[in-house]
């Protein structure tokens, strides 16, 4: 019973939560105060943001069952959002590829052991940095493509049982899929990643298990760390980049879970013709591999 009460509290206290966050933005997001940076450490990965976003997912669920039209307007702009970032962070494939082909050229060709790259003042750094640079750009594409992919169909799945099943009973275990495992798994991710990103640039070390009271008073002591050890003496040192790239990459899923939470109950409730309804998927430009893109 305890339980309960606690959960229909906080459920209460988000709207309070929010609109104090809202009207004192200075308390969390002005970073020049010790406290404040604190605040948002802690708030990032607190039980009562958690709420906040619960909250605001049942508000505009029941608005969109009550106005279709209101959450197919959320579908869209949600899987716009993830294909617009896919669709930009792709050509990070393009520029490794690049990268790689001038790293091969200058180091065996011109036995150079820098490169500088720039116009005006140009950014040199030794080659061996170049080189674990570009796992950056493969973490980009991995990232921020991840929902792009699951937008456009593209992740690999195995179809035994629902291949075989209905139309509605295809949207029920996808909302199923979307509540039970996608959006947990990247609230998993999203409470490890984002203590895990914060103490490679912050320290005294933040942790899950410190209060807001425990923060503050390590507030006194705070400054700015950033994570720059390389794996080799003059190699890639901005790892705390991929840290970020995880943080990212659990909120897009997340999101997505709850926009193809909402695909899944408006192609339930509309029928089979609404299936793939304002999808906005590439054309592969050939008959063959859209065929196949379509089956998978």
């Amino acid at each position: 019973m305890d339980g309960i009460i606690w959960f229909f509290q906080n459920i209460a206290l988000a709207f309070y939560n929010f609109g104090y966050a809202l009207t004192h933005p200075g308390l969390w997001l002005d970073w020049s105060n010790k406290e404040a940076l604190m605040r948002f450490i802690y708030y990032g990965g607190s039980v009562e943001f958690f709420f906040v976003v619960f909250t605001a997912f049942l508000v505009f669920t029941a608005i969109g069952i009550w106005r279709n039209s209101f959450m197919w307007g959320c579908v869209r702009v949600m899987e716009g959002m993830a294909n617009g970032i896919g669709r930009l962070a792709a050509w990070a494939g393009l520029l490794m590829v690049l990268q790689q082909i001038i790293i091969v050229f200058m180091q065996r060709i011109f036995s150079a052991s820098e490169i500088s790259f720039g116009f005006g003042k140009a950014l040199t750094f030794d080659v061996s940095w170049w080189s674990e640079e570009l796992k950056l750009y493969n973490a980009l594409v991995v990232t921020l493509c991840c929902t792009y992919t699951f937008v456009q169909g593209g992740h690999v799945r195995v179809d035994l049982v629902y291949s075989a099943v209905s139309h509605r009973t295809k949207r029920i275990i996808d909302m199923i899929g979307s509540m039970i495992f996608m959006a947990p798994v990247a609230l998993i991710t999203w409470m490890y990643g984002w203590y895990f990103l914060w103490r490679h640039l912050v320290v005294p070390n933040p942790s899950a298990s410190d209060t807001l009271d425990r923060l503050l008073q390590k507030s006194r002591a705070l400054r700015w760390n950033v994570e720059t050890i390389g794996f080799s003496p003059n190699g890639f040192n901005a790892y705390f980049l991929f840290k970020i790239l995880l943080v990212t990459f659990a909120a897009l899923v997340f999101l997505q879970a709850i926009a193809f939470f909402w695909r899944s109950y408006l192609e339930w409730v509309e029928g089979e013709e609404s299936a793939g309804k304002y999808l906005d998927k590439d054309k592969l430009g050939d008959e063959d591999a859209e065929l196949v893109a379509e089956i998978h």
